[in-house]
């Protein structure tokens, strides 16, 4: 089967940026839903960001608006995370998730209906 590799976390201080970037093998992205989600240590798994087939339609937790955003492009078979203003809230393990879907304008964003996971890359914001 085919897998989803996230990179580009790391360390950075508070205000600073990131992108991070989810690829998939043997996978063509553009038949899928696909979202991040982030887990910070002792807390559940939640919700940061989804985005369509098409890339047409995109939603974002309300802790990250104006501040994240997701794209994808289908031809490289890769999605973004592009962070900005980061925040020591922000810390986490970030994982990207996909999601076969027959609709070019939907996206899920419950983590309870995407089947597949990456690994996660972990980000860090000092303060």
């Amino acid at each position: 089967q085919g897998q989803l590799v996230e990179s580009g976390g790391g360390l950075v201080q508070a205000g600073g940026s990131l992108r991070l970037s989810c690829s998939a093998s043997r996978r063509t992205i553009s038949n899928y839903y696909m979202g991040w989600f982030r887990q910070a240590p002792g807390k559940e798994r939640e919700f940061v960001a989804a985005i369509s087939r098409t890339g047409g339609n995109t939603d974002h937790a309300d802790s990250v608006k104006g501040r994240f955003t997701i794209s994808r492009d289908n031809a490289k078979n890769t999605v973004y995370l592009q962070m900005n203003s980061l925040k020591p809230e922000d810390t986490a393990v970030y994982y990207c998730a996909a999601q076969a879907g027959d609709h070019y304008s939907d996206y899920y964003t419950s983590r309870d209906e995407y089947n597949y996971w990456g690994r996660g890359t972990q980000v860090t914001v000092s303060s």
